[in-house]
């Protein structure tokens, strides 16, 4: 891709998605994500009914009489973006690629992020992290991380999902929402996962291409792994190798959906080909109706 094409997609992306944050704030947004926990707010004498485990026992012993902590809800949103800018993210069959996706879908939330005053921030990661913007509020500051999304040359073609995760943890002492865009080609990360899910509302999703699911049923397919550099000539003719690969990305897919309802962590698939504003507003509206049932 030249200068002019991608000066050209970064273009469009900031545009298209403020047009589509309006239909994504018409709705499901706001009561998707509505704050983290609680803060100290005062102290206050003890009153019949009150929970015994917010009394403030300093206070009591000084004063002689019990006292208990009052608390108000944080109102404020803390946004977290981690995008994989390996190099299979490169890779797409038809008229785009996982990364512009990420970098799509990022922006659409980012923007309605803006809308309601939230705080953004973005760690873009390879087999190392390669860039961390610290969150902070503003449509302009989601307009300079989007051009650095689609512009950024990662330092190195690897995947290290679990050293981004547990980087996050480890800068990121309040709990916040934190999504994860990669393809997934990657493996050690379990663990990593689980402590995400458990500190913060952790959303997986899961980039794919057709191509990676389904070969065409005839002719040689010469194909490069973006990430290692090795070339492989693949015979599509093969009706039992197109089974396989259709197996294999199945299983990986539905292997990553498990581990992610085990360690309570969100999970939403995304197609290089599909409709990403619409998996995007049916994944809020599915996750407002679970808020609901569970109570």
């Amino acid at each position: 891709m030249n200068q002019k094409e991608l000066e050209s997609k970064v273009r469009h992306i900031q545009v298209h998605s403020r047009k589509a944050v309006l239909e994504l704030l018409a709705g499901e947004y706001r009561s998707c994500f509505k704050g983290m926990g609680v803060e100290f707010e005062d102290v206050r004498d003890y009153q019949h009914g009150d929970d015994v485990r917010t009394i403030d026992w300093n206070v009591t012993a000084r004063t002689g009489r019990p006292h208990v902590k009052t608390f108000m809800e944080e109102r404020e949103l803390s946004l977290y973006f981690l995008i994989d800018v390996s190099g299979s993210g490169d890779f797409g069959s038809g008229t785009s690629t996982k990364r512009e996706v990420a970098a799509r879908v990022f922006a659409l939330l980012a923007f309605a992020s803006a809308h309601n005053h939230d705080n953004v921030g973005l760690i873009l990661l390879s087999d190392d992290v390669e860039c961390h913007v610290e969150p902070r509020k503003g449509k302009n500051h989601v307009m300079r991380m989007i051009d650095l999304v689609m512009r950024y040359e990662p330092k190195s073609q690897g995947t290290d999902i679990a050293h981004a995760l547990d980087y996050l943890n480890q800068v990121r002492g309040r709990r916040c929402v934190a999504f994860l865009f990669s393809d997934f080609l990657d493996h050690g990360y379990e663990g990593s996962l689980g402590e995400t899910a458990r500190l913060h509302d952790l959303v997986c999703v899961f980039l794919s291409d057709l191509r990676e699911r389904e070969l065409p049923r005839s002719g040689m397919l010469e194909m490069m792994d973006a990430e290692s550099g090795e070339m492989r000539t693949i015979d599509c003719s093969d009706g039992r190798l197109r089974r396989h690969v259709r197996a294999e990305a199945l299983a990986r897919q539905q292997k990553l959906k498990n581990l992610c309802h085990e360690v309570g962590a969100d999970w939403l698939s995304l197609r290089t080909e599909g409709d990403y504003l619409h998996e995007i507003i049916r994944f809020f509206k599915d996750r407002n109706n679970q808020s609901a049932d569970a109570k």
